[in-house]
């Protein structure tokens, strides 16, 4: 009898341990993550940009807060996209993302991976879209719908156009291109059909959710339906202020010709080209911030909305023909500086940030949600304390920038040094001034003490990034 009794108050226990876990678990706040994928920083209409047409994005920054100043470190290969997910699912600062890149599946069988840890804090969790890290999403997330490679298959047709006095080749509503159009339906709206899913048995469930939602959109091939294109007509897209026909230093930076981004739009650039790039690119943004709608109408018919913080941000930027580039391989802010966006429970309503953060923030900010202590090897920072405002100032004093071996910055207070190892170059703009860096103040004799200090700020940053490129001989060669 004293056997059974014990063997009873051990179950009890067990369902009480259980049942207890569970109701912690429903506690907790919803985590709807949108990531949208080369999106620069000004392509808002509510926040910086009258050009576009984003009314669903510009609902969420009425109902939350902007960081106005995000940012993602740079890449160690040319798929920038590779090192911002790797950096964004493993917690890591660039260069130390690197040394797990290739053991990335081994990372997550370890249960360090961010979607790893919402799932051990009991989030019912889901991924669908672009992926693009050396993980098994299927082993990554409870519910995997589609998952998509780098981007849509791009065409022969779809590069350096469109050319003067030419026909245009290619066209981004035609379904015969393929890309987007791939499989039947655009992968905008996949996205949002499977996110759509998801939420409707969401809505039944007493645990909370983990949705991860990556679009690949607005990467090229920059496809849309007509409708989206023809809002946007050559005669009101407007050829960006820093416009140039060609970067001087592009194939010292590993921006040229042989550059699979670059090679999208012709040599040299014209404003004709840039023109109808830049209305490709605005009709594949409106047309996924119209999928985006559909998704946030999908979360208020499950009842859940009021308990669900939603995270926007895009893993970089693109140039799409800004100092004659057309791609996120340099580090203008036009290719490193990104759209974040948060809504939730008690995140205030129409309210900007302007603290400089890294994108990758969205990991350890949602941990802390979910009631995880920080790992220890996780090194960006959660945003709560400045969205709650218990912090005014930001997490770091100084922004480091890199890609491949040949380009390093570092942007602290109103400044910005750039550093081209093979250009032997060195750049440094007042961004309060000069906010579309247009002019090099590094060769005039009143900001030398500028550019020291920014370069000490550099080096330290190098040490804390794991970054090993030694810059030693290239500053002083610079400096004469």
């Amino acid at each position: 009898m004293l056997r059974i009794k014990l063997v009873l108050a051990l179950a009890l226990c067990g369902y009480v341990g259980s049942h207890a876990q569970v109701s912690r678990a429903a506690e907790r706040p919803n985590i709807l993550f949108v990531f949208a994928d080369d999106q620069c920083f000004e392509t808002i209409h509510a926040v910086n940009n009258d050009e576009v047409e984003t009314p669903n994005l510009d609902r969420l920054v009425s109902q939350g807060v902007t960081f106005t100043h995000a940012y993602n470190q740079g890449s160690y290969s040319g798929a920038v996209c590779v090192a911002s997910r790797t950096m964004l699912n493993t917690g890591r600062f660039l260069w130390h993302s690197q040394t797990v890149y290739n053991s990335a599946e081994q990372e997550r069988q370890a249960g360090r991976f961010w979607s790893e840890y919402m799932r051990a804090a009991g989030y019912e969790t889901y991924m669908t879209g672009k992926w693009h890290v050396k993980a098994n999403p299927e082993k990554a997330f409870d519910h995997v719908a589609h998952v998509r490679g780098g981007m849509p298959k791009q065409t022969k047709a779809g590069y350096n156009r469109p050319l003067p006095d030419a026909p245009d080749p290619w066209s981004p509503s035609d379904p015969k291109f393929g890309g987007f159009w791939e499989g039947g339906k655009h992968w905008s709206e996949v996205v949002a059909d499977d996110a759509l899913g998801f939420l409707a048995k969401a809505g039944e469930s007493d645990k909370p959710f983990f949705m991860y939602l990556a679009f690949n959109a607005v990467h090229d091939p920059r496809q849309s339906p007509q409708a989206y294109v023809d809002k946007y007509p050559l005669s009101k897209v407007r050829v960006p202020v820093n416009f140039l026909p060609e970067y001087p230093f592009k194939d010292a930076i590993g921006c040229g010709k042989g550059l699979r981004d670059e090679a999208l739009g012709p040599f040299p650039r014209t404003e004709h080209a840039v023109k109808v790039h830049r209305q490709e690119y605005y009709g594949i943004l409106t047309h996924m911030d119209a999928q985006i709608g559909r998704i946030l109408a999908g979360l208020e018919k499950t009842g859940k909305a009021k308990n669900t913080y939603i995270f926007f941000t895009a893993d970089h930027g693109l140039a799409v023909g800004q100092h004659g580039l057309m791609g996120k391989q340099n580090l203008f802010d036009h290719s490193v500086r990104v759209p974040f966006v948060v809504v939730g429970p008690d995140v205030p309503k129409d309210k900007r940030i302007e603290n400089r953060i890294y994108l990758q923030d969205v990991m350890p900010t949602t941990l802390e949600l979910a009631q995880v202590s920080k790992p220890e090897h996780v090194e960006f920072n959660s945003l709560l304390p400045q969205l709650r405002g218990e912090q005014k100032q930001g997490n770091y004093e100084a922004i480091y920038g890199a890609y491949l071996g040949v380009q390093r910055s570092v942007t602290h207070g109103d400044f910005k040094l750039i550093l081209y190892p093979n250009a032997k170059q060195v750049l440094l703009f007042n961004l309060k001034d000069d906010p579309r860096e247009m002019k090099n103040l590094a060769g005039s004799a009143e900001y030398e003490a500028t550019v020291k200090q920014l370069y000490s700020r550099l080096l330290e940053l190098q040490q804390a990034t794991g970054d090993k490129l030694d810059l030693t001989k290239v500053y002083a060669d610079l400096q004469g």
